[in-house]
């Protein structure tokens, strides 16, 4: 895992802010610090930056790095933090 934070691509950041406006419960699937891969159904409370990085945080108050992601709601997140359509 790399420490470095990339940026997600602008159409997935848009896509992750409507889903948190919504309230909607989705299923997001990501890698932790330690590379394992995690799965939460919840609701996307906030999307924001901190100290130049960005984060979700999810209803049950964990926060995940959008660099992390792997899937949300069923859409890939690909390499390049683009969540596919």
């Amino acid at each position: 895992m790399t420490n470095n934070y990339q940026p997600i691509d602008c159409s997935a950041h848009d896509i992750l802010l409507e889903v948190a406006t919504f309230q909607r419960t989705v299923e997001i699937v990501f890698r932790d610090e330690a590379g394992q891969i995690q799965a939460f159904h919840d609701r996307i409370r906030d999307v924001f930056t901190r100290a130049g990085e960005e984060f979700l945080l999810l209803g049950r108050g964990q926060l995940i790095r959008l660099d992390h992601l792997i899937l949300v709601d069923g859409k890939p997140v690909t390499q390049g933090g683009k969540v596919s359509a």
